[in-house]
């Protein structure tokens, strides 16, 4: 039987359009993360032990279910992805009432996301080749950042007028949305079996390959520092916008928004400044740059909210620069056998960071009182940005172009 066979910018616009609205529940807790702090009196590590177990789900599903891609039809992983993620909203809107019960649901939408986020990326280019490829690749990890944008948005303005619990419903259906959209409009793609690996979670031809192993590893350093931040920034901003006594113009939810709508652009240029000038330097470039920044961000908690925005929006650009030339240069690194492997290990490594880095930040600001002040939370994000500051020296052990 003939597969058909897609436009690629079709495949890409159908795939880059699914991966938003799968992300509809991403940032919902993050997003309501002060409120539901208050309500179920939670201390910081608490709080941050929430936003990480989001990411454990997602690190103990994604190296089985990426790594089924290269065996099954990357749709198949990825619809049923979608119906664990929409249970997992569902779940925290009906029957969460307390860290507890919240966490286990916060496990299980990171474990649904597991099997959208890198299988989505596979039936990309499981249908796309060459440059076009190449650039859906940018344009579909470039895309998170609208979807984790639309996540709080949509988070924000159903729970300020129905509360969470209708916040979290809603998420739910967006995930559905999605595992619709690659089912009806992506052709069955199934790989030949006697390419895939002896064994589903053999990872050792992944570990051989050096170069592969060094996005990867890059990709931890970046993923610590982008979804750290993620997860403790509408907080941040809450903080700052209590401190000063007043209202602003553009409260936290709006800000995180605008910033994680705007920086997917960056990535976009970054992939594509990569292509021209080799990858390496510009990871380099614009983890050193984001660590740093990082490292200053909290004790600039005092500044005006237009400084605050301004620098956040820069913050973001700048941790978002490498992100599409991370995963692109793996993809194009592993061989085509074991690129399923390869996207498994490099998001395991990517969001067993992502489940760390709230958890150590949260630490952060109990170990300095928890009164959110300049010392605490500069002391906060100090965790998140030293590995960016450090990425340089990770990624040396890797090729230099």
């Amino acid at each position: 039987m003939t597969v058909r066979q897609l436009p690629a910018g079709r495949v890409i616009a159908w795939m880059c359009i699914a991966h938003v609205v799968s992300l509809a529940g991403f940032s919902t807790y993050p997003a309501l993360l002060p409120s539901l702090q208050t309500e179920w009196a939670m201390s910081g590590a608490e709080a941050g032990l929430l936003s990480g177990l989001f990411f454990a789900g997602y690190m103990v599903a994604v190296p089985v279910l990426t790594s089924l891609t290269d065996r099954i039809d990357a749709r198949r992983v990825y619809f049923a992805s979608t119906l664990a993620a929409a249970a997992g909203s569902a779940g925290f809107a009906l029957l969460a009432q307390g860290p507890a019960s919240g966490g286990a649901f916060q496990l299980l939408v990171g474990t649904g996301v597991a099997g959208t986020y890198m299988p989505g990326l596979r039936a990309l280019t499981d249908n796309t080749a060459g440059g076009a490829q190449t650039r859906g690749i940018a344009f579909y990890t470039a895309i998170f950042g609208v979807g984790m944008a639309g996540s709080v948005l949509l988070a924000g303005e159903i729970a300020a007028v129905a509360g969470w619990r209708a916040a979290f419903a809603a998420a739910a259906l967006g995930p559905l949305l999605a595992g619709a959209i690659v089912v009806i409009r992506l052709p069955p793609r199934t790989p030949e079996r006697s390419t895939a690996p002896a064994k589903l979670l053999d990872f050792r031809p992944v570990l051989r390959n050096r170069a592969a192993m060094a996005f990867a590893l890059g990709y931890a350093v970046h993923c610590w520092e982008l979804f750290g931040t993620r997860s403790w920034l509408v907080a941040f901003l809450a903080s700052a916008e209590s401190a000063g006594g007043r209202a602003w113009p553009l409260g936290p939810i709006a800000i995180t928004a605008i910033a994680n709508t705007i920086s997917p652009l960056a990535s976009i240029l970054g992939n594509e400044l990569a292509m021209r000038t080799g990858r390496a330097g510009v990871i380099r470039a614009a983890m050193t740059a984001s660590g740093l920044l990082t490292c200053g961000l909290g004790f600039l908690v005092g500044l005006p909210w237009y400084g605050l925005f301004l620098f956040v929006v820069l913050h973001m650009i700048l941790i978002m620069t490498d992100s599409s030339a991370l995963t692109a240069g793996l993809v194009q690194a592993a061989e085509p056998a074991i690129r399923g492997s390869a996207m498994a290990l490099h998001s395991t490594l990517g969001f067993g960071a992502g489940f760390i880095a709230p958890l150590a930040f949260g630490a952060a600001l109990d170990a300095t009182g928890g009164g959110g002040g300049p010392v605490g939370w500069g002391a906060a994000y100090i965790t998140l940005g030293v590995g960016g500051v450090l990425a340089p020296l990770v990624l040396r052990w890797g090729p230099r172009a």
